[in-house]
């Protein structure tokens, strides 16, 4: 069990570290202006319309990193720096966005299963910490309010495992659809792929950090 939490410590400086490395990343490829002088809304607008994709609409977000593709709403959220910006960083996440937008369109096999899990996960968000915490007390007592407790966790942690194939397969569809387009020159495609490369560490790191906590209530469920 000691191990088991010594690994969550380490995969958590981890996480902060790819954290940090992605919006240093961010910052440097955000002066890696574009030749074309297209805007991260142009660039998402474009993509949208080359995959025959006309009932989804690119707003404008508050916040930094907040970007994201709502699929009820069907809208591409960018945020500010992203939907005003003309450089690699702002064409990477525009097209990785737009990524998720085809996917839904295409019924993306990954994309369905996550957003089946969304309801599961969002009612395991609310109950799994408080019967984990009072499973953790009482686990010689009553171990069933621990175990229902993981049985929730481990929903969550399903859907971060499936989150990796769909943020994935949307950074490759971004980054075809730029170089196939020849929306961005070859330095500017180089500064694209690092960044969502980044980004997508964020993902695996998530991942293996829930999948090492639900060990870790494992192990006190099974050494109870």
């Amino acid at each position: 069990m000691s191990g088991s939490f010594l690994l969550i410590i380490a995969i958590g400086l981890a996480g902060m570290w790819v954290q940090s490395t992605l919006k240093n990343k961010f910052k440097k490829y955000a002066h890696l202006h574009l030749k074309n002088g297209l805007s991260g809304r142009e660039i998402a607008e474009k993509m949208l319309i080359d995959n025959h994709i006309y009932d989804v609409k690119v707003v404008s977000v508050n916040g930094q990193l907040t970007d994201h593709y709502n699929p009820k709403k069907k809208t591409v959220n960018l945020s500010e720096a992203v939907y005003n910006e003309r450089n690699a960083a702002a064409a990477a996440v525009a097209a990785h966005e737009c990524g998720h937008a085809v996917q839904h369109a295409v019924s993306y096999q990954w994309l369905n299963l996550r957003s089946s899990l969304v309801p599961v996960v969002g009612i395991s968000s609310k109950f799994a910490s408080f019967l984990l915490i009072a499973g953790i007390f009482t686990v010689n007592s009553f171990p069933a309010l621990l175990l229902v407790g993981i049985l929730l966790f481990a929903a969550t942690v399903v859907f971060s495992v499936i989150t990796l194939p769909v943020e994935y397969d949307a950074s490759n569809r971004a980054l075809a659809w730029l170089e196939e387009n020849n929306m961005v020159t070859t330095q500017e495609l180089a500064g694209s792929k690092d960044a969502l490369k980044w980004a997508a560490r964020t993902y695996v790191v998530a991942a293996l950090s829930s999948i090492v906590t639900l060990v870790y209530y494992l192990n006190i469920y099974n050494s109870r």
